[in-house]
């Protein structure tokens, strides 16, 4: 009789156990980590250069390709018009032997992202003022959209009447292109953030600064980071327009002066060399900066996976 006991009392046990809930739940929760997992393999250099130093590299040479056959079967056959890809390259060679080809870069780039960081200052604290009070986003906000359609040049010639032809001119041009879209851009990310993520955050406890700091910039990061872009091409096109109408040899030459210096010589090849160092700029300020921003905040929301 107590043999019996004890083993309906242990098969009770057993099925007792085999169907715990909490093991059940454990067993579930594991499964839904897996899922969750995202594998982080190293991506193999040769795919990597596949994928993303190839392309690149392949339109790179063809746009030389093409536009070497536009010389030579003198599709263009005036050289005012159309330097060949060897004369601006000596004009490459000749900037650098003289030592000029690192400032002209470095008085661009050292003005356009000073006055970059004086406008994220500036902007970001802009912006959630206005996407946080509604009195103050009626009453600026339209300007503020108005500013950033408004062409960065328009501003150059008012700035040089204020402030004349130094550094300060061209900070103020950069401060009005690129505030407005930074300011813009940080107010649509915060537009876009759910509800319910405001009001976990004031059941928290988080409020004022802190609801600010935690909750609100964090959700609103995708957006500010969209105008955080926009505001850098604001800010090294604003630069350019100002370098190329205001020119004082207290500025030095920056990219746009150079640009202006060209075509006051009527070389084509100067003002391809121009040409080509702005842009190759504004895509290394992308590539280094921005990219890499993008990438890690898409990638710890789950919206990019590294394969």
């Amino acid at each position: 009789m107590a043999s019996t006991e004890t083993t309906t009392a242990s098969k009770d046990t057993g099925a007792v156990e085999d169907t715990d809930p909490g093991q059940d739940l454990a067993g579930l929760e594991a499964g839904l980590d897996a899922l969750d997992t995202v594998h982080t393999a190293r991506t193999p250099l040769r795919q990597t250069l596949v994928q993303k130093v190839l392309p690149p590299l392949t339109a790179v040479l063809l746009v030389l390709v093409v536009w070497q056959g536009l010389v030579s079967f003198k599709i263009v056959d005036d050289p005012s018009k159309l330097p060949s890809p060897s004369a601006v390259w000596y004009e490459v060679s000749d900037a650098w032997m003289q030592g000029t080809l690192l400032d002209y870069i470095w008085t661009s780039v050292s003005r356009g992202l000073l006055g970059f960081l004086l406008a994220l200052v500036i902007g970001t604290p802009l912006g959630l003022v206005v996407a946080r009070v509604r009195f103050i986003r009626s009453a600026i906000g339209p300007i503020l959209s108005g500013l950033q359609s408004l062409p960065s040049v328009a501003w150059v010639p008012p700035a040089v009447i204020w402030l004349g032809l130094d550094n300060k001119m061209m900070y103020a041009v950069i401060l009005l292109g690129a505030v407005p879209s930074i300011a813009n851009g940080l107010v649509s990310g915060v537009d876009q953030v759910p509800p319910l993520f405001l009001r976990a955050g004031r059941t928290l406890g988080a409020t004022g600064l802190r609801h600010t700091w935690h909750i609100v910039l964090p959700a609103a990061l995708p957006g500010y980071l969209a105008g955080l872009k926009q505001g850098w091409a604001f800010s090294w096109r604003s630069l350019m327009a100002a370098e190329i109408i205001a020119s004082s040899p207290d500025l030095g030459i920056g990219l746009g002066q150079l640009l202006e210096n060209g075509r006051n010589a009527s070389s084509m090849s100067m003002v391809f060399l121009a040409i080509f160092l702005i842009l190759i700029v504004g895509i290394a300020i992308d590539l280094l900066i921005f990219s890499p921003l993008e990438r890690r905040v898409l990638r710890s929301r789950g919206l990019l996976v590294r394969s």
